[in-house]
Protein backbone atom coordinates (compact mmCIF):
# COMPACT_ATOMS: atom_id res chain seq x y z
CA UNK A 1 0.00 0.00 0.00
CA UNK A 2 1.54 3.12 -1.06
CA UNK A 3 1.61 6.05 1.29
CA UNK A 4 0.87 9.49 1.14
CA UNK A 5 2.76 12.64 3.20
CA UNK A 6 0.99 15.96 3.04
CA UNK A 7 1.74 19.21 4.49
CA UNK A 8 -0.20 22.71 4.01
CA UNK A 9 0.83 25.48 5.01
CA UNK A 10 -0.85 29.29 4.71
CA UNK A 11 -0.87 32.70 6.21
CA UNK A 12 -2.60 36.46 5.05
CA UNK A 13 -4.02 39.77 6.41
CA UNK A 14 -0.34 40.91 6.09
CA UNK A 15 0.94 44.03 4.58
CA UNK A 16 4.42 43.38 4.08
CA UNK A 17 5.44 40.19 1.75
CA UNK A 18 4.88 36.99 2.69
CA UNK A 19 8.36 34.20 2.25
CA UNK A 20 8.01 31.44 0.12
CA UNK A 21 11.32 29.81 2.01
CA UNK A 22 9.22 29.88 5.59
CA UNK A 23 6.06 29.17 4.18
CA UNK A 24 7.53 25.50 2.58
CA UNK A 25 9.34 24.83 5.74
CA UNK A 26 6.25 25.51 7.49
CA UNK A 27 4.42 22.92 5.09
CA UNK A 28 6.98 20.43 5.23
CA UNK A 29 7.46 20.25 9.12
CA UNK A 30 3.35 19.91 9.34
CA UNK A 31 3.19 16.91 7.02
CA UNK A 32 6.90 15.54 8.22
CA UNK A 33 8.12 15.39 5.09
CA UNK A 34 11.80 15.27 4.23
CA UNK A 35 11.54 14.24 0.49
CA UNK A 36 9.50 16.27 -0.77
CA UNK A 37 8.29 15.35 -4.46
CA UNK A 38 5.60 18.25 -5.89
CA UNK A 39 4.91 21.83 -4.30
CA UNK A 40 1.75 22.87 -5.03
CA UNK A 41 1.66 26.90 -4.30
CA UNK A 42 -0.35 30.27 -4.85
CA UNK A 43 -0.01 33.82 -3.68
CA UNK A 44 -1.37 36.99 -3.95
CA UNK A 45 -0.02 39.44 -6.18
CA UNK A 46 0.90 41.80 -3.16
CA UNK A 47 3.38 39.11 -2.34
CA UNK A 48 5.36 39.17 -4.69
CA UNK A 49 4.98 35.97 -6.46
CA UNK A 50 8.65 35.87 -8.50
CA UNK A 51 10.00 36.08 -4.75
CA UNK A 52 7.62 33.77 -3.35
CA UNK A 53 8.76 31.18 -5.94
CA UNK A 54 12.55 31.57 -5.45
CA UNK A 55 11.93 31.12 -1.32
CA UNK A 56 9.97 28.07 -2.34
CA UNK A 57 12.43 27.06 -4.24
CA UNK A 58 15.47 27.06 -1.92
CA UNK A 59 13.53 25.50 0.95
CA UNK A 60 12.32 22.66 -1.46
CA UNK A 61 15.27 21.80 -3.38
CA UNK A 62 16.37 22.36 -7.38
CA UNK A 63 14.62 19.09 -8.38
CA UNK A 64 11.36 19.69 -6.71
CA UNK A 65 8.45 21.22 -9.37
CA UNK A 66 6.49 24.17 -8.22
CA UNK A 67 3.07 24.28 -9.68
CA UNK A 68 0.37 27.04 -9.17
CA UNK A 69 0.66 31.06 -8.82
CA UNK A 70 -1.11 33.94 -8.69
CA UNK A 71 -4.14 33.91 -6.66
CA UNK A 72 -6.54 36.33 -4.94
CA UNK A 73 -6.79 33.60 -2.04
CA UNK A 74 -6.13 30.44 -0.37
CA UNK A 75 -7.86 27.82 1.59
CA UNK A 76 -7.01 25.09 3.74
CA UNK A 77 -8.47 22.92 6.38
CA UNK A 78 -8.55 25.88 9.23
CA UNK A 79 -7.42 29.05 7.04
CA UNK A 80 -9.14 31.48 4.31
CA UNK A 81 -8.21 34.62 3.51
CA UNK A 82 -8.09 36.89 0.29
CA UNK A 83 -7.48 39.81 2.07
CA UNK A 84 -3.87 41.98 1.76
CA UNK A 85 -1.21 39.66 1.08
CA UNK A 86 -1.45 35.99 1.20
CA UNK A 87 -0.44 33.00 0.07
CA UNK A 88 -0.29 29.04 0.72
CA UNK A 89 1.77 25.99 0.20
CA UNK A 90 0.95 22.54 -0.25
CA UNK A 91 4.55 19.60 -0.51
CA UNK A 92 3.86 16.26 -1.14
CA UNK A 93 5.95 13.03 -0.52
CA UNK A 94 3.86 10.18 -2.13
CA UNK A 95 4.97 6.68 -3.95
CA UNK A 96 1.07 6.50 -4.10
CA UNK A 97 0.69 9.67 -6.72
CA UNK A 98 2.64 9.95 -10.03
CA UNK A 99 2.94 13.42 -12.25
CA UNK A 100 3.91 14.36 -15.48
CA UNK A 101 4.33 18.00 -15.52
CA UNK A 102 4.23 20.22 -19.55
CA UNK A 103 3.40 23.92 -20.35
CA UNK A 104 2.72 25.66 -23.39
CA UNK A 105 3.03 29.24 -23.64
CA UNK A 106 0.95 32.12 -25.65
CA UNK A 107 -2.37 31.21 -24.35
CA UNK A 108 -2.93 35.10 -25.41
CA UNK A 109 -2.53 34.21 -29.19
CA UNK A 110 -4.28 31.23 -29.51
CA UNK A 111 -6.27 29.35 -26.78
CA UNK A 112 -7.07 26.28 -28.85
CA UNK A 113 -3.50 25.62 -29.78
CA UNK A 114 -2.09 26.08 -26.59
CA UNK A 115 -4.59 23.12 -25.20
CA UNK A 116 -3.23 20.99 -28.20
CA UNK A 117 -0.07 21.22 -27.49
CA UNK A 118 0.19 21.26 -23.77
CA UNK A 119 -2.31 17.69 -24.04
CA UNK A 120 0.30 16.18 -26.86
CA UNK A 121 3.23 16.95 -24.40
CA UNK A 122 1.75 15.15 -21.63
CA UNK A 123 -0.59 12.52 -23.62
CA UNK A 124 -2.21 9.28 -21.93
CA UNK A 125 -0.95 6.96 -20.29
CA UNK A 126 -3.05 3.78 -18.54
CA UNK A 127 -2.34 4.80 -15.08
CA UNK A 128 -3.49 8.51 -15.64
CA UNK A 129 -6.56 9.29 -12.99
CA UNK A 130 -6.71 13.13 -12.87
CA UNK A 131 -5.42 16.07 -15.15
CA UNK A 132 -5.14 19.44 -13.18
CA UNK A 133 -4.91 22.65 -15.62
CA UNK A 134 -3.96 26.32 -14.77
CA UNK A 135 -3.92 28.90 -17.01
CA UNK A 136 -3.95 32.97 -17.28
CA UNK A 137 -7.36 34.28 -17.16
CA UNK A 138 -6.28 37.62 -17.94
CA UNK A 139 -5.73 38.49 -21.65
CA UNK A 140 -5.08 42.08 -21.32
CA UNK A 141 -5.75 44.28 -17.99
CA UNK A 142 -7.94 46.95 -17.54
CA UNK A 143 -7.43 50.72 -19.41
CA UNK A 144 -9.14 53.55 -19.12
CA UNK A 145 -12.55 52.96 -19.16
CA UNK A 146 -12.63 49.71 -20.86
CA UNK A 147 -13.11 46.77 -18.38
CA UNK A 148 -10.05 43.80 -18.64
CA UNK A 149 -10.15 40.88 -21.83
CA UNK A 150 -10.03 37.56 -20.33
CA UNK A 151 -8.37 34.51 -22.08
CA UNK A 152 -11.27 32.18 -23.07
CA UNK A 153 -11.56 28.65 -21.41
CA UNK A 154 -13.83 27.07 -24.43
CA UNK A 155 -11.19 26.93 -27.11
CA UNK A 156 -8.38 26.05 -24.51
CA UNK A 157 -10.68 23.05 -23.45
CA UNK A 158 -11.17 22.26 -27.15
CA UNK A 159 -7.89 21.62 -27.94
CA UNK A 160 -7.18 19.88 -24.86
CA UNK A 161 -9.93 17.30 -25.91
CA UNK A 162 -8.71 17.15 -29.50
CA UNK A 163 -5.60 15.49 -28.38
CA UNK A 164 -6.51 13.67 -25.21
CA UNK A 165 -10.58 13.25 -26.05
CA UNK A 166 -12.51 12.30 -22.76
CA UNK A 167 -9.67 9.78 -21.31
CA UNK A 168 -9.42 11.47 -18.14
CA UNK A 169 -10.86 13.98 -16.12
CA UNK A 170 -9.86 17.73 -16.67
CA UNK A 171 -10.30 19.76 -13.09
CA UNK A 172 -8.38 23.47 -13.25
CA UNK A 173 -8.63 26.98 -12.84
CA UNK A 174 -7.71 30.14 -14.78
CA UNK A 175 -5.38 32.59 -12.37
CA UNK A 176 -6.06 35.63 -11.14
CA UNK A 177 -3.49 37.63 -8.51
CA UNK A 178 -6.22 40.66 -7.75
CA UNK A 179 -9.52 42.29 -7.86
CA UNK A 180 -7.99 44.58 -10.14
CA UNK A 181 -7.63 41.79 -12.85
CA UNK A 182 -3.87 42.86 -12.95
CA UNK A 183 -1.17 40.69 -15.16
CA UNK A 184 -0.60 37.10 -13.24
CA UNK A 185 2.11 35.67 -12.71
CA UNK A 186 2.41 31.30 -13.15
CA UNK A 187 4.55 28.94 -11.62
CA UNK A 188 5.53 26.25 -14.42
CA UNK A 189 7.30 23.75 -12.32
CA UNK A 190 11.05 25.08 -12.35
CA UNK A 191 10.01 28.56 -13.64
CA UNK A 192 7.93 31.35 -13.39
CA UNK A 193 6.14 33.05 -16.48
CA UNK A 194 2.38 34.15 -18.11
CA UNK A 195 0.09 33.39 -20.43
CA UNK A 196 0.80 29.58 -19.59
CA UNK A 197 -1.13 26.96 -19.79
CA UNK A 198 0.32 24.35 -17.26
CA UNK A 199 -0.78 20.64 -17.15
CA UNK A 200 -0.31 18.01 -14.38
CA UNK A 201 -1.23 14.54 -15.11
CA UNK A 202 -1.62 12.72 -11.69
CA UNK A 203 -1.55 9.06 -11.59
CA UNK A 204 -1.86 6.31 -9.42
CA UNK A 205 -3.34 3.58 -7.16
CA UNK A 206 -6.12 6.18 -6.48
CA UNK A 207 -9.56 7.29 -7.59
CA UNK A 208 -10.66 11.35 -8.15
CA UNK A 209 -13.84 12.41 -7.43
CA UNK A 210 -15.29 15.92 -7.81
CA UNK A 211 -18.58 17.82 -7.85
CA UNK A 212 -19.16 21.61 -8.77
CA UNK A 213 -21.61 24.12 -6.40
CA UNK A 214 -23.10 27.46 -7.78
CA UNK A 215 -26.37 28.21 -6.50
CA UNK A 216 -27.50 30.15 -9.57
CA UNK A 217 -31.01 29.71 -10.25
CA UNK A 218 -32.91 30.50 -13.35
CA UNK A 219 -34.50 34.03 -13.05
CA UNK A 220 -37.89 32.84 -14.84
CA UNK A 221 -37.58 29.75 -16.66
CA UNK A 222 -37.45 31.57 -20.12
CA UNK A 223 -34.76 30.72 -22.49
CA UNK A 224 -33.39 33.33 -24.93
CA UNK A 225 -31.00 33.27 -28.42
CA UNK A 226 -28.68 35.44 -28.94
CA UNK A 227 -28.68 37.61 -31.80
CA UNK A 228 -25.41 40.06 -32.17
CA UNK A 229 -22.07 38.97 -29.84
CA UNK A 230 -18.68 39.55 -31.04
CA UNK A 231 -15.89 37.75 -29.07
CA UNK A 232 -16.58 38.71 -25.52
CA UNK A 233 -18.91 41.34 -26.31
CA UNK A 234 -22.45 40.67 -25.80
CA UNK A 235 -25.09 43.15 -27.97
CA UNK A 236 -28.42 41.47 -28.23
CA UNK A 237 -30.67 39.14 -27.14
CA UNK A 238 -34.14 37.80 -28.95
CA UNK A 239 -33.18 40.84 -31.20
CA UNK A 240 -33.08 43.55 -28.31
CA UNK A 241 -30.33 45.84 -26.99
CA UNK A 242 -29.09 43.50 -23.93
CA UNK A 243 -28.65 47.17 -22.45
CA UNK A 244 -32.12 47.90 -22.54
CA UNK A 245 -33.48 44.51 -21.33
CA UNK A 246 -31.32 44.32 -18.46
CA UNK A 247 -32.58 48.36 -17.46
CA UNK A 248 -36.27 46.74 -17.91
CA UNK A 249 -35.44 43.84 -15.67
CA UNK A 250 -33.73 46.33 -12.57
CA UNK A 251 -36.28 49.05 -13.43
CA UNK A 252 -32.77 51.21 -13.33
CA UNK A 253 -29.69 51.86 -14.67
CA UNK A 254 -27.50 51.84 -11.26
CA UNK A 255 -26.52 47.99 -12.45
CA UNK A 256 -24.24 49.69 -15.42
CA UNK A 257 -21.37 50.99 -12.79
CA UNK A 258 -21.29 47.41 -11.41
CA UNK A 259 -18.35 45.24 -12.30
CA UNK A 260 -19.23 42.46 -12.11
CA UNK A 261 -23.27 42.39 -11.96
CA UNK A 262 -23.98 41.44 -8.68
CA UNK A 263 -27.49 39.51 -9.17
CA UNK A 264 -27.63 38.65 -12.69
CA UNK A 265 -25.73 35.55 -14.81
CA UNK A 266 -26.57 34.05 -17.86
CA UNK A 267 -26.82 30.65 -17.79
CA UNK A 268 -26.47 27.85 -20.73
CA UNK A 269 -28.49 24.96 -19.80
CA UNK A 270 -26.10 21.74 -20.55
CA UNK A 271 -29.43 19.36 -19.85
CA UNK A 272 -32.79 18.60 -21.73
CA UNK A 273 -34.79 21.50 -22.29
CA UNK A 274 -37.98 22.53 -20.17
CA UNK A 275 -36.46 19.56 -17.65
CA UNK A 276 -36.74 20.77 -13.96
CA UNK A 277 -33.97 22.32 -12.35
CA UNK A 278 -30.63 20.85 -12.00
CA UNK A 279 -27.81 22.37 -10.64
CA UNK A 280 -25.10 20.33 -12.25
CA UNK A 281 -26.46 21.27 -15.46
CA UNK A 282 -26.09 24.39 -15.99
CA UNK A 283 -22.89 26.74 -16.72
CA UNK A 284 -23.10 30.35 -15.86
CA UNK A 285 -21.56 33.48 -17.49
CA UNK A 286 -20.87 36.44 -15.78
CA UNK A 287 -21.45 39.62 -17.17
CA UNK A 288 -18.02 41.87 -16.38
CA UNK A 289 -19.97 45.20 -17.03
CA UNK A 290 -21.35 47.33 -19.11
CA UNK A 291 -18.67 48.42 -22.12
CA UNK A 292 -17.66 52.43 -22.89
CA UNK A 293 -20.06 52.77 -25.44
CA UNK A 294 -23.43 51.49 -23.78
CA UNK A 295 -23.71 49.79 -26.36
CA UNK A 296 -23.86 45.74 -25.35
CA UNK A 297 -21.81 44.32 -22.03
CA UNK A 298 -18.64 42.45 -21.67
CA UNK A 299 -18.55 38.61 -20.93
CA UNK A 300 -16.03 36.85 -18.09
CA UNK A 301 -15.91 34.25 -21.08
CA UNK A 302 -15.89 34.98 -25.26
CA UNK A 303 -18.18 31.54 -26.25
CA UNK A 304 -21.59 32.50 -26.44
CA UNK A 305 -22.52 33.72 -29.87
CA UNK A 306 -25.23 34.01 -32.16
CA UNK A 307 -28.07 31.74 -31.86
CA UNK A 308 -26.88 30.35 -28.23
CA UNK A 309 -29.56 29.80 -26.00
CA UNK A 310 -29.51 31.16 -22.67
CA UNK A 311 -31.28 32.05 -19.61
CA UNK A 312 -30.76 34.76 -16.95
CA UNK A 313 -29.73 33.44 -14.09
CA UNK A 314 -29.99 34.65 -10.34
CA UNK A 315 -27.10 34.72 -8.36
CA UNK A 316 -27.91 33.83 -4.53
CA UNK A 317 -26.07 34.44 -1.98
CA UNK A 318 -28.30 31.92 0.37
CA UNK A 319 -28.59 29.12 -2.57
CA UNK A 320 -24.76 29.73 -2.85
CA UNK A 321 -24.10 28.90 0.53
CA UNK A 322 -26.51 25.85 0.64
CA UNK A 323 -25.11 24.89 -2.23
CA UNK A 324 -21.36 24.52 -1.06
CA UNK A 325 -21.96 22.96 2.02
CA UNK A 326 -24.62 19.91 0.22
CA UNK A 327 -22.53 19.20 -2.47
CA UNK A 328 -19.49 18.64 -0.23
CA UNK A 329 -21.33 16.23 1.90
CA UNK A 330 -22.95 14.58 -1.06
CA UNK A 331 -19.47 13.64 -2.42
CA UNK A 332 -17.58 12.86 0.98
CA UNK A 333 -21.03 10.28 1.08
CA UNK A 334 -20.44 9.26 -2.29
CA UNK A 335 -16.64 8.13 -1.62
CA UNK A 336 -17.49 6.58 1.91
CA UNK A 337 -20.34 4.53 -0.17
CA UNK A 338 -17.99 2.75 -2.33
CA UNK A 339 -15.62 1.80 0.41
CA UNK A 340 -12.61 4.47 -0.60
CA UNK A 341 -10.43 6.60 1.95
CA UNK A 342 -10.74 10.18 0.56
CA UNK A 343 -6.66 11.53 1.54
CA UNK A 344 -6.76 14.83 0.15
CA UNK A 345 -9.67 17.29 -1.05
CA UNK A 346 -8.34 20.38 -2.93
CA UNK A 347 -11.27 23.06 -4.04
CA UNK A 348 -10.93 26.08 -6.48
CA UNK A 349 -13.25 28.10 -5.75
CA UNK A 350 -14.38 31.45 -7.84
CA UNK A 351 -13.04 35.29 -6.47
CA UNK A 352 -16.43 36.32 -6.69
CA UNK A 353 -17.82 33.72 -4.48
CA UNK A 354 -15.65 35.20 -1.15
CA UNK A 355 -17.71 36.96 1.53
CA UNK A 356 -16.20 40.13 1.15
CA UNK A 357 -17.55 40.17 -2.37
CA UNK A 358 -20.70 38.57 -2.51
CA UNK A 359 -21.91 40.22 0.63
CA UNK A 360 -22.86 37.17 1.97
CA UNK A 361 -23.36 36.05 6.14
CA UNK A 362 -20.86 33.50 6.02
CA UNK A 363 -17.72 31.87 3.52
CA UNK A 364 -19.28 29.68 1.45
CA UNK A 365 -15.74 28.14 1.50
CA UNK A 366 -16.30 27.54 5.27
CA UNK A 367 -19.24 25.12 4.50
CA UNK A 368 -16.66 23.17 3.01
CA UNK A 369 -14.05 23.44 5.50
CA UNK A 370 -16.54 22.15 8.25
CA UNK A 371 -18.15 18.82 6.04
CA UNK A 372 -14.45 17.65 5.02
CA UNK A 373 -13.22 18.70 8.83
CA UNK A 374 -15.64 16.57 10.15
CA UNK A 375 -13.99 13.44 8.14
CA UNK A 376 -10.17 14.59 8.92
CA UNK A 377 -9.61 15.14 5.08
CA UNK A 378 -6.82 17.71 4.64
CA UNK A 379 -7.89 20.59 1.92
CA UNK A 380 -6.04 22.91 0.16
CA UNK A 381 -7.07 25.27 -2.29
CA UNK A 382 -7.68 28.83 -3.90
CA UNK A 383 -9.64 31.71 -5.30
CA UNK A 384 -9.66 31.59 -9.39
CA UNK A 385 -10.65 33.53 -12.06
CA UNK A 386 -12.19 30.75 -14.29
CA UNK A 387 -13.23 27.52 -12.94
CA UNK A 388 -12.81 23.68 -15.14
CA UNK A 389 -14.67 20.57 -13.93
CA UNK A 390 -16.15 17.87 -15.97
CA UNK A 391 -20.31 18.58 -16.74
CA UNK A 392 -22.88 16.39 -18.39
CA UNK A 393 -20.01 14.46 -19.85
CA UNK A 394 -17.85 17.13 -20.98
CA UNK A 395 -15.02 19.87 -19.40
CA UNK A 396 -16.45 22.75 -19.62
CA UNK A 397 -15.21 26.67 -18.50
CA UNK A 398 -17.35 27.56 -15.03
CA UNK A 399 -18.16 30.82 -13.64
CA UNK A 400 -18.94 31.63 -10.23
CA UNK A 401 -18.54 28.13 -9.15
CA UNK A 402 -16.68 26.29 -6.45
CA UNK A 403 -15.38 22.66 -7.95
CA UNK A 404 -14.70 20.60 -4.91
CA UNK A 405 -12.26 17.50 -5.99
CA UNK A 406 -11.35 14.47 -3.45
CA UNK A 407 -8.52 11.85 -4.25
CA UNK A 408 -9.59 8.19 -2.19
CA UNK A 409 -7.80 4.62 -2.45
CA UNK A 410 -8.38 1.64 -1.29
CA UNK A 411 -8.88 0.89 2.57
Amino acid sequence: MGTTKIGIACEGGMVQAISGKIMARKAMTAGNITRPGLVLAFCSNKSGPEEFFRGIREAAGADVPIVGGSAIGVISSEFLSYKDTVAGVMVLESDLLGFRLVSAGEVDRNEKKAGREMAAGIAHEPDDRLLLVFYDSIKCPPAGNSPPIMNSSTPLIAGIAEVLGDTVPVIGAGLMGDYDFNETVQFCGFSTGSQQLLGLMLGGDFSAYHRIAHGCTPLDGVYHRVTKAAGPLLYEIDGKPIVKMINEMFDSEEWQTERPLDFLTLGVHCGKKYEGYKENHYVNRLIMGLIPDKTGVMMFESDLKMGDEVQFMVRDAGRMVESARNNSRLLVDTIMGEGKVPFLALYIDCAGRAKGYSNTVVEEAAEVQKVLGEYGIPLFGFYSGVELAPLQGRTRGLDWTGVLTILARNP
